[in-house]
């Protein structure tokens, strides 16, 4: 079991994390079986699996109240727990970001409203305090509210001993720079796959320079890195993975020849197309923590012994270099 310091929290925690966004089930994911949810995620504590990661918005509250039924049963002092502030559904304050299952929902990082998005977290949790508190998604305006603002609240929150570390999610450099200037800020959650690196820009670089970790979602691009979505497949209208660059039948065809040329590599590891794919993200970087995504005990079960996987240098550079000849192919598709 790797395990990695969150930032310079001093939190240590197995580098593998459990994503809970699916299990608020809506438009996005379908129907759940919450019961099934619960068993998941006390499989992942079974094998190893701390860090459990949630968010208001998911399913808008649905996602935070099964993670919370979970705890009930469970020695809170052995997860790392973290949920996310930012996005409001029930006040029209901030900029609009998007509408879903009737709900409108707007960013804001102004004090009283992640002060709120706390309480509720709590609450709805059960729980007296937050791991990891991030703020979801930036403004898209810059300095609408200004970081220092953010932040100063977030360090209150710290200093009460609600939130044990700070995190930010979805952010650009100068947004980063930004909350990294005050001292405070242990980690950044991003999107990033071995087919879908925008963070290895510049974000990573700057965490790797400043001691933040970076916690990477997607890792397995919402289960296409699999290897098991045939060729033909369609995603739902309006579901997730509809309308992905990745999921649009031309690219799946491509990602799917490139998975069948590291057939040899699962082989030689012992491990499926999804291990493979999480360990090459693990190594991308000392200060990278993985999020896998699960809702079903067979998932966690498939993604939990990734990190053990004894991939070799040259293998990393392999997948990469065939990758990066995919997505420079696929280049030219980008908006």
């Amino acid at each position: 079991m790797e395990m990695r310091e969150i930032g310079h929290s001093g939190i240590i925690v197995n580098g593998l994390g459990m994503g809970c966004w699916a299990i608020g089930g809506g438009s996005w994911w379908g129907e759940n079986d919450d019961r099934m949810s619960v068993d998941t995620i006390y499989r992942a504590a079974r094998l190893g699996i701390e860090w459990i990661d949630t968010a208001r918005v998911y399913g808008f509250g649905h996602s935070e109240e099964v993670v919370g039924r979970a705890l009930r049963s469970m020695q809170r002092h052995k997860v790392i727990l973290s949920t996310k502030c930012a996005l409001q559904w029930d006040t029209r304050e901030g900029e609009y970001h998007f509408s879903r299952d009737g709900h409108d929902v707007y960013r804001t990082l102004t004090p009283a409203s992640i002060r709120n998005d706390l309480e509720k977290s709590l609450q709805t949790l059960k729980t007296d305090y937050i791991d990891v508190f991030y703020t979801h998604w930036q403004c898209r305006e810059y300095g609408l509210v200004p970081v220092d603002e953010t932040m100063g609240e977030l360090i209150k929150m710290k200093k009460e001993g609600k939130i044990r570390a700070i995190g930010a999610s979805n952010v650009s450099l100068q947004v980063l720079k930004d909350y990294a200037a005050t001292g405070e800020l242990d980690v950044i959650q991003e999107k990033l796959s071995i087919v879908d690196r925008k963070p290895e820009a510049e974000l990573l670089p700057f965490c790797e320079a400043h001691g933040i970790s970076l916690q990477t979602y997607s890792p397995i691009e919402q289960g296409l890195l699999t290897g098991q979505i045939p060729d033909d497949y369609v995603p739902a209208p309006g579901s997730v993975r509809d309308g992905k660059f990745w999921w649009r039948s031309e690219n799946l065809r491509k990602v799917n020849e490139m998975l069948r040329g590291w057939e040899d590599l699962t082989e030689k590891y012992h491990c499926s197309m999804a291990n493979l794919c999480i360990k090459w993200n693990s190594m991308l970087s000392p200060c990278i923590h993985v999020l896998c995504g699960a809702r079903k005990t067979e998932q966690i079960d498939d993604v939990a012994g990734s990190l053990d996987v004894p991939m070799s240098r040259q293998d990393f550079e392999r997948m990469k270099a065939d990758a990066d000849a995919l997505m420079a192919e696929a280049a030219g598709q980008r908006p």
